[in-house]
């Protein structure tokens, strides 16, 4: 992973790049999975931010891909949690969005994974605040439209990118 942008008003910013398809989307959860580890170790929490649709769960499979998970990777929508266990670290894939409070996460058990060993890859952290722990790593994923395009295939849903950025606490 190469650094696309930096500043003196953002150091921590690793990254602003647009992501042309579903396929680089993936690719690029794998070249982030190997940035977190290098910069934070196994153990991180990673907070996941963006609308509906903007290919956050995409973005936890290309983590898992490259951690040889070979099965399916679903949104925990209506779980909130879906667990993987790898060769290298546990995988926690938590999805907040139908949280009603921050408060039902106590009751849930999760402070034992949050304390615990593995990755935490948390969708809608903006659901849990004031009990989630401090990120490690923020990554915010916005459609994009590629205004060089026709305007028929600009609006052709198959053809939206993904703007993400990277912010390392």
């Amino acid at each position: 992973m190469k650094v696309e942008k930096t500043s003196m008003d953002n150091p921590g910013l690793l990254l602003d790049q647009v992501l042309v398809d579903e396929a680089a989307t993936v690719a690029f959860g794998a070249q982030l999975r190997e940035a977190v580890r290098a910069r934070v170790g196994s153990s991180a929490v990673v907070y996941l931010h963006g609308d509906l649709g903007a290919g956050k769960t995409t973005l936890v499979r290309g983590m898992l891909r490259s951690l040889n998970h070979t099965g399916a990777v679903k949104s925990p929508t209506y779980t909130l949690l879906e667990p993987y266990d790898t060769a290298d670290t546990p995988v926690f894939h938590f999805d907040l969005y139908r949280l009603k409070s921050p408060e039902e996460l106590e009751y849930l058990g999760f402070d034992e994974i949050f304390t615990g060993p593995g990755l935490k890859c948390i969708e809608w952290p903006e659901q849990g605040q004031g009990w989630l722990p401090a990120a490690d790593v923020e990554v915010t994923l916005r459609l994009h439209r590629d205004e060089t395009l026709s305007d028929a295939k600009r609006l052709d849903p198959a053809s939206m990118q993904r703007q993400v950025s990277v912010h390392f606490a």
